[in-house]
């Protein structure tokens, strides 16, 4: 008898056991047992991952447990196994993420980040597309996460689990990435339940209490990757200054627009700090 695949949204079923159920479907799909490093591909960075290597296999998001078809625009409902270079080792990059605004649960938004560890990976990278606080940071601009503030008055961790998060984002990756790219800068990045944009009152908010940077993903992605021991690279695409910042109205299309021109640095970047881990 086949078994059922096992919920996320039950409280009784274990997330880590459905991030070893999705696991396995990957090996099997892939053809290998072990990936080495993840990548969540954010708005703006769908097309860095053919700089990394070659695709090796692709898996549909809708046949792996716990993953869902993309719901946003410019992202990938799939998930590709890809070859870093010619080192044997292999990345695992997805195409899409749940967002907390999808209402799937916390649980659904960090399922990827628990099923990467699942898979052997010991690094995540994140990437996503924000707004920028900094009006030197032009459209087009990746700027490093440093740290972090969750808006999203939730946690991905259950439990009387008390996990540190003290530098969440890892130095001695920021290094690695500011080697690849000296001009990098960093950031505190802010995430907002969303799906709408952030008021230019927010936005002020979000720079009083120290931010650079504001999205409506990443951060319980990150602290959920921290518990699992991944070691954690945040990587921003500013797509566009954030409300009140400039007199520009916001748009999804300028994200896209944006991530297009991008394109070729960010993918660059990414290559050359996956080769180097």
């Amino acid at each position: 008898m086949t078994r059922s695949p096992r919920d996320l949204s039950d409280p009784s079923t274990d997330p880590f056991d459905v991030a070893a159920d999705a696991a396995a479907v990957i090996a099997q799909r892939t053809g290998v047992d072990h990936h080495d490093v993840a990548l969540v591909l954010g708005s703006g960075w769908g097309q860095t991952a053919d700089l990394i290597g070659e695709t090796l296999a692709t898996v549909d998001n809708a046949d792996v447990p716990g993953f869902h078809q993309t719901a946003v625009a410019g992202h990938s409902g799939s998930m590709r196994s890809v070859a870093i270079g010619d080192t044997g080792r292999r990345a695992l990059v997805f195409g899409t993420r749940t967002h907390f605004y999808e209402g799937r649960g916390v649980r659904s938004v960090v399922h990827g980040v628990r099923t990467a560890k699942a898979a052997g990976c010991s690094t995540v990278v994140l990437t996503n597309g924000c707004g920028g606080l900094n009006p030197a940071w032009s459209p087009g601009t990746p700027v490093l996460i440093r740290d972090h503030i969750n808006l999203t008055a939730h946690s991905p961790i259950e439990g009387a689990n008390f996990v540190d998060l003290t530098d969440l984002y890892t130095p001695r990756l920021r290094h690695l990435a500011r080697e690849v790219d000296a001009e990098l800068d960093e950031g505190v990045y802010v995430q907002f339940r969303g799906p709408h944009y952030e008021t230019p009152a927010e936005v002020q908010m979000a720079k009083v209490i120290g931010g650079d940077l504001v999205g409506m993903s990443t951060t319980l992605e990150a602290i959920a990757a921290r518990q699992s021991g991944l070691d954690v690279l945040g990587i921003s695409l500013v797509t566009n200054l954030a409300a009140g910042i400039s007199d520009q109205p916001l748009s999804h299309a300028e994200v896209l627009e944006a991530g297009q021109a991008a394109a070729q640095r960010c993918g660059r970047l990414l290559a050359e700090v996956v080769g180097r881990l």
